[in-house]
């Protein structure tokens, strides 16, 4: 009863604390709502920050300002929001429009003169108050399919403009959107904590899939005998009326024998937190099968403020009887979800973990380890919990270096933690050209570094496996279409790299900066001649584009226009 008054009281708190709740917003179409995605949906490494409009499949709808105010920032990207706006109102919260095609017109003009005096695409810029006003209603861009979007919609958040916290945008819009679909139930996982509980006799955690009884009623299928300390987890979608995409759940309720030990409750969260999704999510699942099963236990560097528990959701089973479990899944519009299953306590030997060259991390204070070849260094405040740290290495005396192992399964950091791994061959003139690699499934991940005698130094954000490569290939820069460049008035190439990634491009004509606008999930950069910096006659076009290790490729182009 005590928790379930706290969680009351939590709610009141969080819905009294948004700045203009008590409102609607004006839908940003002149066309009904239907979303693509919604607030707090799990994403790699993140939360999803708000919500997703379609634009009924394609680019190019006018985007209105849902309330007065002014545009207080204007970003440009190839990746995240892409084109960008973010509009301060007089209510305390801050409107951002994501992946547009493009800005009204006197937004774009200004933009652009921007871009050329800072001789850059990607810009971020912070315009006065007096600069853009808004008038509610007002056509603000169009919108697209810019940055890291998957397909054209307009991602849209509500921000504390104070704070910098994200909230739900959908409180604002409930009214305008059809919801009559409940949550689905995908699997619950059981989680034996590691050195403190066992099941079915194995430390491994199992997965029970939900099957319909004879009565049509949902129930996990597979038995389940535990002691000890268990954790539980839940994979699970929402819906709504008229879509067929699927949604994150926004309330999660857990109870033991009809007591709630678990409860979460996504409305508002700061952005600095976001990561913490690495905890509440299970990261090896996600990581190792694209699947994420959500905690219902909380690890103990877990700090996100919308979740409430006792005992940190942990279940002690110490007695030899059946427990009763019961998860209630709720969207935002009140649909339900609900299945229960039954663990038997039975007493099993619980075993720890073998200790032998094992590292205990402690998730409370800064962890260190060496090896040959290797140093490891995670501060505090970078781990959700303690566990024993494994290490194993494959030696390669052909190999620039060594391959470590750093652990056996995925562990993510909240920022990040450094590595150094020592050269076996140290040939290269051009330090530059050495990085760190992160290997998946055999592939490189370019990470990169610093050389320091004979070592390479750098930030990781999670364990794995980890070696050295060199990138000493210049990147690709290839022509598209350039039989209709001087008909369609626009350059446009497509530029790449074998390892370390494209990291700068510049294009000149006639020793003449000029703006090339980079499209990162296509890696083309195209320029459209601009009359108002670009005289008819004879000109020659140079594009220098520079790899993460200073590689240069250099395209040189005269051409008459």
């Amino acid at each position: 009863m005590r928790l379930k008054i706290v969680f009351i009281l939590s709610l009141f708190v969080w819905i009294h604390s948004f700045p203009g709740v008590a409102q609607s917003l004006r839908n940003p179409f002149d066309f009904p709502i239907l979303l693509s995605g919604n607030f707090g949906e799990l994403r790699s490494n993140h939360f999803h920050a708000g919500i997703d409009f379609k634009t009924q499949g394609v680019e190019g709808k006018p985007v209105h300002a849902v309330e007065e105010g002014y545009i207080s920032r204007i970003g440009v990207s190839p990746w995240g929001y892409g084109n960008v706006l973010y509009i301060d109102h007089p209510d305390g919260t801050t409107t951002v429009y994501g992946h547009l095609q493009k800005f009204a017109a006197s937004v774009a003009q200004y933009v652009k003169e921007q871009q050329y005096e800072k001789e850059t695409f990607t810009v971020n810029l912070y315009p006065g108050p007096e600069l853009f006003p808004v008038k509610k209603g007002e056509v603000i861009a169009l919108a697209g399919n810019s940055g890291s979007s998957a397909g054209p919609h307009l991602h849209f958040e509500v921000r504390d403009t104070q704070t910098e916290e994200v909230l739900d945008p959908l409180l604002y819009y409930k009214e305008q959107i059809k919801d009559t679909r409940p949550p689905a139930i995908q699997g619950v996982m059981i989680y034996p904590i590691e050195g403190k509980g066992i099941v079915n006799n194995q430390l491994r955690k199992v997965e029970l899939k939900p099957v319909k009884d004879k009565n049509g009623k949902l129930m996990l299928s597979g038995k389940v005998e535990a002691w000890g300390g268990i954790g539980l987890g839940i994979k699970a979608y929402d819906y709504m009326d008229n879509t067929t995409n699927i949604y994150g759940v926004k309330e999660i309720t857990l109870q033991a024998d009809g007591e709630t030990i678990f409860y979460s409750h996504i409305d508002r969260y700061a952005l600095k937190d976001t990561r913490y999704l690495n905890s509440f999510t299970d990261y090896e699942e996600w990581r190792d099968r694209r699947s994420f099963y959500m905690k219902s236990f909380v690890d103990p560097g877990n700090r996100l403020p919308f979740i409430e528990s006792i005992n940190r959701g942990i279940l002690r089973i110490e007695e030899e009887r059946p427990y009763h479990l019961t998860y209630l899944l709720k969207d935002a519009h009140g649909n339900s979800a609900e299945i229960s299953l039954t663990i038997q306590g039975k007493e099993q030997s619980i075993r720890q973990p073998e200790l032998e060259n094992d590292h205990f991390f402690h998730w409370r204070s800064d962890n260190r380890f060496g090896a040959k070849g290797i140093r490891l260094m995670i501060p505090k405040g970078n781990l959700y919990n303690d566990f024993f740290f494994r290490y194993q290495v494959k030696e390669d005396s052909t190999a620039l270096a060594a391959t470590h192992i750093l652990h056996n399964r995925p562990v993510a950091f909240h920022t990040s933690g450094k590595i150094s791994i020592k050269l076996q061959t140290d040939t290269l003139e051009n330090k530059q050209q050495y990085g760190i690699v992160r290997l998946q499934h055999g592939k490189p991940s370019w990470i990169g570094g610093e050389y320091r005698y004979g070592w390479i130094d750098a930030d990781i954000r999670e364990l794995g496996t980890y070696t050295i490569r060199q990138d000493t290939k210049p990147p690709v820069i290839t022509p598209v279409n350039q039989e209709k460049w001087i008909s369609s008035c626009t350059f446009t190439f497509r530029i790449s790299d074998n390892l370390s990634g494209v990291k700068s491009y510049r294009g000149e004509i006639d020793g003449h900066y000029v703006l090339f606008e980079f499209d990162g999930k296509k890696g083309l950069i195209s320029y459209t001649f601009d009359p108002e910096r670009l005289e008819k006659g004879s000109h020659e076009l140079s594009l220098t584009v520079t790899d993460a290790c200073g590689n240069e490729t250099r395209f040189i182009h005269p051409f008459r226009w």
